[in-house]
């Protein structure tokens, strides 16, 4: 950081505060109003702490990587706009004319970076390439995608307004590490923007044309940046699909024949479309994942553990032995580090949200019952893809990471969705017990709090 983010982040600020109020009655009503600029404030503060932690703490990284790549881009467009648009829209390759400024650039020829710098190049030419103005455009896309995924949880269960924006937008882990000048940043409000357009496009199709925009887009740059999100977020889309479908079949007998149906129709499709999208890719090729599994889970492990390592056992990169150490992967995931696995400030904000998680979890399924728990989430399209959607998302990370300073980054996008659907399940499993024989005050309310959910 330099003198220049003392100076002209303040004014940024105001001026984005500005745009935010003049437009939160576009984006918000009765119901969210008082969520919006307090969710938005958090990811500020996360974009601007991310860096101050990095510098002071750290004393360096990613973050500050990326903006000394951002630095030769936009030190390209001041010598010449024309070179500055062409390395924008560049794909690795070198010419006479940008030759001298990629040939500066580490990442300039590894995709899902450049993609990342490219973005914040973008935003330097509007704010006299300042970091921290930069990370607070990171922290307003991510802020908007996100604000989409919660309007999306709150159209299927709006009972649960306040929890869902505690799952949402008020998670440490999530607003810190998914605001600042990071991949993770565009990666959540990405998925935010699938979430939103798949649910709106595909299960109630209403608002199609914006919600397909928002939906590709999202997927774009998943697709760009990181990949496995979108393999780990269209099997259980697919299956929420059919689930929806199955339900609207009026036969019981019929309803249960088709089932495993639609769920091996799921299966192949979310196969296919998981190895048509990383085919040839030298990091995610299906074929491959497993492979660099273990090299990344070795890599991190050894090599830069720090003393926050953990194992989950040996394999050997096989899909059979990802398979064994799946479990271990899930809960190390879920659930770690335990607060006495805490080594720094980081790894304590981490242990204390995993806790939450386990105490949920536990509470809830005790609470509830294992066997009534799992018809629950059986039974309820939303939650079926929000646990199928965290379990294989932790799968991956748990097996990929290695350590837990980098597992508190990789495993924020699950984040959302498994506390999102306990939260669910909490409101669904107390729902009978409210019940009266004159008039159902939960079945009112639900139906108000639904007409106030919709801000189209």
């Amino acid at each position: 950081m330099e003198l220049k983010d003392l100076f002209l982040t303040p004014l940024y600020l105001g001026l984005f505060y500005g745009l935010a109020f003049a437009f939160r009655k576009r984006f918000t009503n009765a119901l969210t109003k008082k969520y919006f600029i307090p969710a938005l404030s958090l990811k500020f503060l996360g974009a601007i702490g991310l860096g101050l932690i990095y510098q002071f703490y750290y004393g360096g990284g990613d973050t500050f990587n990326y903006f000394n790549h951002v630095k030769v881009v936009h030190a390209a467009f001041m010598d010449s706009p024309v070179i500055g648009f062409k390395l924008l829209l560049s794909h690795g390759e070198f010419d006479p004319e940008t030759s001298r400024y990629a040939s500066m650039m580490e990442w300039y020829r590894a995709p899902t970076e450049f993609f990342v710098i490219k973005v914040a190049a973008f935003f330097s030419l509007f704010c006299f390439n300042t970091y921290t103005v930069i990370g607070l455009g990171f922290a307003i896309l991510s802020f908007s995608g996100m604000w989409a995924m919660y309007l999306t949880f709150l159209r299927i269960f709006p009972l649960a307004h306040k929890k869902l924006a505690i799952a949402v937008f008020f998670l440490p882990s999530v607003f810190f590490w998914g605001s600042g000048l990071m991949k993770d940043s565009l990666c959540m409000g990405a998925l935010g923007w699938v979430f939103y357009g798949f649910y709106h496009g595909i299960i109630i199709r209403r608002n199609v044309p914006s919600a397909v925009v928002m939906g590709l887009l999202g997927a774009y740059i998943i697709a760009s940046v990181k990949i496995y999100i979108l393999l780990s977020f269209l099997p259980p889309a697919l299956l929420w699909v059919f689930n929806e479908y199955n339900q609207k079949i009026k036969s019981s007998a019929l309803r249960l024949i088709l089932k495993p149906v639609f769920i091996g129709l799921g299966i192949i499709v979310g196969a296919f479309g998981a190895t048509t999208l990383t085919a040839g890719d030298e990091r995610y090729d299906v074929e491959k994942i497993g492979e660099r599994s273990k090299i990344n889970n070795y890599y991190l492990t050894q090599q830069v553990a720090s003393g926050s390592a953990y194992n989950i056992g040996e394999f050997d990169g096989s899909a059979s032995s990802i398979v064994k150490v799946a479990p271990q992967a899930i809960v190390v995931s879920l659930f770690r580090p335990f607060l006495f696995e805490a080594r720094n400030p980081v790894m304590l904000l981490s242990a204390l949200e995993a806790t939450l998680f386990i105490y949920l979890t536990i509470s809830l399924f005790y609470k509830t019952g294992i066997i009534k728990s799992l018809r629950l989430i059986a039974g309820e399209p939303i939650l079926s893809f929000c646990f199928i959607f965290s379990i294989i998302f932790a799968i991956g990370v748990g097996v990929n990471s290695g350590n837990f300073g980098t597992l508190v980054r990789y495993k924020i996008p699950l984040m959302p969705f498994y506390l999102g659907a306990l939260y669910i399940m909490q409101f669904k499993a107390r729902a009978p017990r409210r019940v009266v024989t004159r008039r159902s005050p939960q079945v009112n309310n639900a139906r108000k709090l639904g007409r106030l959910a919709v801000t189209e």
